[in-house]
C-alpha cells in the first residue's frame, strides 16, 4: 500500500512549508519505495509515497495532475478498467 500525506493551513495566506511536507513524507517512506512526489499550492500540499504494483513506469507517479494542472489528486490504489476509461 502507497503512503500519502499532506495538510492544510487554516490561515489561507500562510503557504504550505515544504520541508515539512518532505519530513512527512519522509516518515512514511517504508509504504512506497519506488518513489515519492510532493505537491504545494498555497496552503494546501500533498505528499506521496510510490509502490509501484501494476504500472511500473513514470506515467503513475503521483500526485497526478490534469491537462490543465486545475486539478491534482494522489491517491492509493489501482484503476483496472485505464484502457476503456481512456476512449
Amino acid at each position: 500500500m502507497c503512503g500519502i500525506s499532506g495538510f492544510l493551513n487554516r490561515d489561507k495566506d500562510r503557504p504550505a512549508d515544504e520541508a515539512l511536507l518532505r519530513r512527512m513524507t519522509e516518515v512514511i517512506a517504508h509504504r512506497g519505495p519506488d518513489g515519492s512526489g510532493h505537491f504545494r499550492s498555497g496552503p494546501a500540499a500533498l505528499g506521496h509515497r510510490r509502490l509501484a504494483i501494476i504500472d511500473l513506469s513514470q506515467n503513475g507517479a503521483q500526485p497526478m495532475h490534469n491537462e490543465d494542472g486545475t486539478v491534482t489528486v494522489t491517491f492509493n490504489g489501482e484503476i483496472y478498467n485505464h484502457l476503456g476509461l481512456r476512449e
